[in-house]
């Protein structure tokens, strides 16, 4: 609550209006993931004396700082609002801190405890009941398995995407070291980010720990969205004003053993093509870009659909690995950015955010100059339609069998804090198409180490389309034996 409220002190500041947060009637609040909160949007109007009639408390997703800005900008062009604050926070690394000193925050620090605590979800909304009993549900795990289907139907070694992967972190790290909010500001070179070992264990194949997301930050971003109308009169000069044309959202199912394929994302591709359409624009015409960067598959997707580089860098934070990345709320810090940067580089800018495992994307675009027809923007999200897939538990389609020959559609293995092999993640086709997803047991290094990428058979550059036998187990894992 510190963080927001000073964020949202800065941001009046910047506008140059004081008593500006006073008079918003709106305050949409992403939700924080470090610490727990009833009524945030409300609690955080009544911190900054606002008496907000509307306020949008979001769930989880790292989609939702856009898919904000988008919804309030619509309510402003409609009349329904004509002051919003947006705001986001993470307090992780204080958390941490606290708790290795073995200290309480609540007591000890003087957290909030309305509740406190880290918030509660429900596992069951996240994925399905097959994806949970592979132990598909840490982010580390899942966005691996669509690197790894990127790489090979885009026919590259896992060598050669390795290296697109630490380009583009490398170059994102240029970035982070020029921005005054960066958790991490310090340039690094590719092989650093590639380099695997002391500080930089792997932790799920292809991704050592400088390509994941950093959520350990204290960071905070906040936005003051008016209308041009209102800005103007409380004497906010023209050149401080940064148009949002508006954007589009696409929601895929979160249970990514049900989606299509893994070496694309149609949410995202939807999102930016209902974006560029509703402003009239094509990718040339794009100044500016922001990519939500948890993992580099993510930017890459984002650049093929553009057509630029996969390394490109796509951002104007640093991304989240060396600029930080507090969990829901970073393309808040994207749009805060963009704000300034537009300022001094008039031009037209895009943000993208995304949330779950690919699974909900938005997009949202911004400029000096107002669009000729005011808000264009389609604030909610299509649901894309996924290929049917028919999908089940290994030992289901076994029927009885104790193994059960596949084809792999994508995998990934686990590393443990000593480098070795730990646990293999498999998403596989059956004889009669049935996709299935098993873990291997952990600790099971023998099994892990037959789909890792630095056990290739020979001639092999993925291990994509493999047959591969899997030994089931009691437990619902499976030992992984080459076929007969």
């Amino acid at each position: 609550m510190d963080l927001l409220v000073d964020a949202l002190a800065a941001a009046e500041a910047d506008s140059g209006v004081r008593g500006l947060l006073r008079r918003a009637d709106s305050v949409h609040a992403v939700r924080v993931a470090s610490w727990a909160y009833d009524d945030l949007a409300r609690r955080v109007g009544a911190a900054v004396g606002a008496a907000p009639a509307h306020c949008e408390d979001t769930g989880l997703g790292g989609h939702w700082p856009v898919r904000l800005l988008d919804r309030a900008a619509e309510r402003i062009w409609s009349g329904e609002s004509e002051i919003a604050l947006l705001v986001g926070a993470e307090a992780q690394a204080s958390l941490g801190v606290l708790r290795k000193a073995g200290l309480d925050p609540v007591a000890d620090g003087g957290w909030s405890a309305t509740p406190g605590g880290p918030p509660a979800f429900d596992v069951d909304t996240l994925g399905s009941t097959l994806m949970q009993s592979a132990g598909l549900l840490a982010p580390t795990r899942v966005y691996p398995l669509f690197e790894n289907r990127l790489q090979a139907d885009v026919g590259l070694t896992p060598a050669e995407a390795a290296a697109e992967s630490a380009r583009l972190y490398a170059a994102q790290s240029l970035v982070a070291a020029g921005h005054p909010a960066a958790w991490q500001p310090r340039a690094l070179a590719p092989e650093e980010v590639s380099r695997v070992g002391p500080g930089n264990r792997m932790v799920c194949e292809p991704y050592p720990l400088s390509m994941n997301a950093m959520p350990h930050v204290d960071q905070a971003a906040a936005v003051v969205l008016t209308s041009r109308r209102v800005a103007l009169e409380l004497g906010v000069p023209e050149t401080r004003l940064v148009h949002v044309w508006g954007g589009a959202g696409a929601d895929d199912t979160s249970d990514v053993l049900a989606r299509g394929d893994f070496g694309r994302s149609p949410a995202l591709e939807c999102a930016l093509a209902r974006c560029l359409d509703a402003g009239g624009v094509v990718p040339a015409d794009l100044d500016i870009i922001d990519v939500y960067s948890c993992f580099p598959v993510v930017p890459k997707l984002v650049a093929g659909v553009l057509g630029l580089p996969r390394d490109s860098a796509l951002t104007v934070t640093g991304g989240h690995s060396s600029f930080g990345g507090p969990l829901n709320s970073y393309s808040l810090h994207a749009v805060a950015t963009v704000v300034q940067r537009l300022r001094e580089q008039p031009g037209l800018a895009l943000v993208h955010a995304n949330g779950g495992y690919l699974t909900s994307q938005h997009a949202v675009l911004l400029s000096r100059v107002a669009h000729r027809a005011g808000y264009v923007g389609r604030s909610e999200p299509t649901a894309v339609e996924s290929a049917a897939v028919r999908t089940s538990p290994a030992a289901d389609v076994a029927a009885g069998s104790a193994w059960l020959d596949v084809t792999v559609e994508t995998a990934t293995v686990e590393h443990d804090r000593s480098g070795g092999p730990r646990q293999a993640f498999l998403v596989a086709r059956t004889a009669d198409g049935t996709r299935t997803a098993v873990a291997t047991s952990v600790g099971d290094a023998v099994s892990a180490e037959r789909l890792s990428l630095d056990a290739l058979p020979a001639g092999r550059t993925t291990h994509v389309g493999r047959l591969i036998r899997l030994v089931l187990s009691d437990d619902g894992t499976a030992t992984l034996e080459e076929t007969a």
